[in-house]
């Protein structure tokens, strides 16, 4: 199996991915996210130390368009996993049906938060804060649009403004006191300023 996860939660990815395919049998070749290739380069010196046999899990780094690219129209693959970009995963299914291969795609999503005039208002606006400002905003399950009920949508919208000068700190990743740290690219910085700006 061919296993492609991305940069944002890479360990969580990767565990998703490896449990049920081992479980079943399959060996593995998982390609980490060229940004964040650490992580994975730690689990595969854990998962060694944990004396699994050599060539069940392999680990592939390098870029998408060649290492991805090439892993998944390698002809010993007979399935590919794949979780990230719509663009990314146009483009394996369409080398995956070349060679016939069973894939799982795993793609963005926009995920609405419905909030209506009997919800506890301060944990809607704790839970829809969560949900989109968790992880940088960086996960396809963010909940990228909030409706919320004409009623109660001016009280909701002065609670959420109150919670995020409140909670969302931004700085040093590290500290105690950020809430945000930086976006994983200047790439995904710049998608997020323009998104915020229109």
């Amino acid at each position: 199996m061919a296993q492609i996860i991305p940069w944002n939660y890479p360990l969580s990815m990767a565990a998703w991915k490896l449990g049920p395919a081992l479980a079943c049998g399959n060996t593995v070749v998982l390609k980490a996210a060229e940004q964040t290739p650490l992580s994975i380069l730690i689990l595969a010196r854990l998962i060694t130390e944990a004396g699994f046999p050599p060539g069940v899990v392999n680990i592939l780094n390098g870029h998408g368009r060649e290492a991805g690219a090439a892993l998944v129209q390698h002809p010993l693959i007979d399935k590919v996993a794949f979780t990230g970009s719509t663009a990314t995963a146009t483009q394996i299914m369409k080398s995956a049906a070349v060679g016939l291969r069973n894939i799982t795609l795993e793609t963005g999503g926009k995920s609405p938060l419905l909030v209506f005039e009997d919800a506890n208002l301060e944990q809607a606006v704790r839970w829809s804060h969560v949900g989109i400002m968790s992880n940088q905003g960086q996960i396809c399950t963010a909940t990228s649009r909030i409706l919320v009920q004409k009623d109660v949508a001016g009280n909701f919208l002065t609670m959420f403004k109150e919670q995020i000068k409140q909670v969302s700190v931004i700085g040093d990743q590290w500290s105690q006191d950020t809430f945000q740290g930086p976006q994983v690219t200047r790439q995904q910085a710049s998608i997020k300023r323009t998104v915020a700006n229109s």
